[in-house]
């Protein structure tokens, strides 16, 4: 991946996993990302950390299309047999940061950012209820209205309906 750009939409996908306040507690909010259009494939919330909420976003997001290279971090779930058979079966590619290679998935760390300045942190989600409306509507209007510099200002869902040229 260290040389790699993305060159069409479903070339790379990223996935990660972020924590998102409540009032009182935490949820889990993983992710998959086409990294040439920041287009979020498939998002999904959780209360623990275990591999189930992956498992689903994965399969929603395969359930759309198969990116040629998934990318990720080296994390538990992201190396569980499960999630690894789901992309290999599905014929991704599979690729892992390497230690002390945090910023190939910069992508997704962006993504984040913007989801906690631009959502989280301007929300005081009492229950997990509300988060899920909210981040579902963040998610919404994140690929569907929000201009992206990086995107000559257009918008990820207008970039990741372009016709792929590999």
């Amino acid at each position: 991946m260290r040389h790699l750009t993305a060159s069409y939409p479903n070339h790379v996908w990223g996935i990660d996993v972020t924590y998102i306040r409540l009032l009182k507690g935490w949820l889990y909010l993983v992710a998959v990302l086409d990294w040439f259009s920041r287009y979020v494939i498939a998002w999904e919330l959780s209360d623990t950390l275990d591999i189930a909420f992956v498992l689903t976003c994965a399969q929603a997001a395969l359930a759309q299309a198969t990116p040629r290279i998934w990318n990720s971090d080296q994390g538990s779930h992201f190396t569980s047999p499960q999630y690894t058979g789901l992309l290999l079966a599905a014929g991704a590619q599979i690729s892992m940061d390497g230690r002390g290679r945090a910023h190939v998935n910069i992508f997704t760390e962006r993504l984040w950012r913007t989801v906690k300045y631009e959502e989280v942190y301007l929300t005081e989600y009492a229950t997990p209820r509300q988060a899920r409306h909210g981040l579902g509507r963040y998610f919404q209007f994140y690929n569907h209205e929000r201009p992206h510099q990086a995107l000559d200002y257009r918008r990820p869902a207008a970039v990741y309906a372009l016709p792929a040229t590999v």
